[in-house]
């Protein structure tokens, strides 16, 4: 047996017709034209372009100054000034009573989270209680007179 005379065990598979007929001619299932039809394409990721709009944030990660509680809820911030002007000596600083001397106003039906800061004088002794209080707040609140429960 000559090397001229192998036959082969499995006959050639027929050609692919090629062009309009064909199964892969003219865009070869790419479509038509544009990026997705070139050969290497490569898509950035949709999503991506959605993170790259975010801002960044400067410092995240760090602590805050006014701490937010497991919830996620951030605290209302009220100034010593502002219950100076509000509140009579003796009244009870709560909450509640800010929303009923339309101060704050209810979250989503809830009593919202207070944090009262020592910015401006107090003159009067009032009864904090309820609310976180800066150190500086708490000096001016017993300076008064005052307590914080």
């Amino acid at each position: 047996m000559q090397i001229h005379q192998i036959k082969r065990r499995t006959k050639n598979k027929k050609q692919a017709a090629v062009g309009r007929g064909g199964r892969r001619g003219k865009t070869s299932g790419r479509g038509t034209k544009g990026q997705k039809a070139r050969s290497g394409h490569k898509l950035r990721p949709e999503i991506r372009d959605i993170i790259k709009r975010l801002p960044k944030r400067r410092g995240y990660g760090k602590n805050r100054a006014l701490t937010v509680d497991p919830s996620g809820r951030v605290p209302h911030v009220v100034n010593l000034s502002r219950i100076e002007i509000v509140f009579k000596a003796g009244e009870v600083v709560s909450p509640e009573t800010l929303v009923s001397k339309n101060i704050l106003r209810k979250e989503k039906g809830r009593l919202p989270k207070v944090k009262i800061l020592g910015d401006g004088t107090l003159s009067k002794a009032v009864v904090i209680s309820g609310c976180t209080v800066s150190l500086p707040a708490k000096v001016k609140i017993e300076k008064a007179g005052g307590s914080v429960a």
